[in-house]
């Protein structure tokens, strides 16, 4: 290392000087230090405010995973078998090309305008499960919009289901059946309504489970957005996640006690 040294001063003078000059280098250093431990602490800080307000903040929490049949309308019979019912003609088709086995039933409305419904592993099913799912059928078709009080159900296997007809192929949604069905007539229409770990149940009224839910549902005379949004304020869930839930038409609501 080089030191430049002035002429004019002697010795001590020089060496005063580059004394005091380190002196004041080293003051300089530990001032840069302190000061970038100071912001390291405020960034530190300020990261963990803000983790803490997101965690706290409402409707922030982590969305959840949502399982395959949650994109359908679905629930769980009494004996926990699986129940998926198409939204629209394009999730009918799938329902059946893609998700239905030879193990499982098909249940329909005898009505046009209606989901088409499985029963997973319905072959093995009780009776009671069985008029589960075609509780469900029966209150996600046209005949809640129109206020039907009952409507006739059937239930036939995947073999007796076809998209060809004598007439021709059978559009969007629809299926032709051939064989023998199983009948369940006059079925109530009438859901029950709550939720469970923040997530909206659909269940058919006549399921067992049904009491434990907060509303019964029928056809009636409140429109399905005033009903969702009353749903949602007392489920404390949001009004779209209830809309989607709801059959279409018009309701009577039951609050259970």
């Amino acid at each position: 290392m080089k030191i430049k040294l002035d002429w004019r001063k002697g010795a001590q003078e020089n060496a005063s000087y580059y004394f005091q000059l380190a002196k004041e280098s080293a003051g300089k250093e530990s001032g840069a230090i302190a000061a970038i431990d100071e912001t390291k602490l405020g960034i530190e800080r300020s990261s963990a405010q803000k983790k803490k307000a997101a965690e706290t903040k409402p409707g922030s929490e982590m969305r959840r995973k949502k399982e395959w049949y949650e994109k359908y309308r679905w629930f769980f019979t009494s004996s926990r078998k699986l129940v998926v019912a198409g939204r629209d003609a394009k999730q009918n088709d799938m329902l059946v090309a893609k998700t239905m086995t030879e193990s499982d039933l098909f249940f329909h409305a005898d009505i046009q305008g209606a989901p088409a419904t499985i029963l997973i592993g319905g072959k093995s099913a009780s009776q009671e499960e069985k008029v589960e799912a075609a509780q469900f059928a029966a209150s996600h078709s046209s005949a809640w919009k129109v206020g039907a009080a009952a409507v006739d159900v059937y239930a036939v296997e995947k073999w007796q289901l076809s998209k060809h007809a004598q007439g021709g192929f059978v559009g969007a949604g629809g299926f032709a059946i051939e064989g023998e069905r199983e009948w369940f007539r006059s079925t109530a229409l009438g859901l029950a309504l709550g939720e469970k770990a923040g997530i909206a149940l659909c269940l058919p009224e006549l399921h067992t489970g049904a009491g434990k839910l907060k509303f019964s549902l029928s056809p009636g005379a409140t429109e399905k957005g005033q009903a969702a949004k009353k749903i949602a304020a007392e489920l404390k869930l949001n009004a779209d996640e209830i809309h989607l839930a709801l059959p279409s038409g018009k309701f009577t609501l039951m609050e259970r006690k």
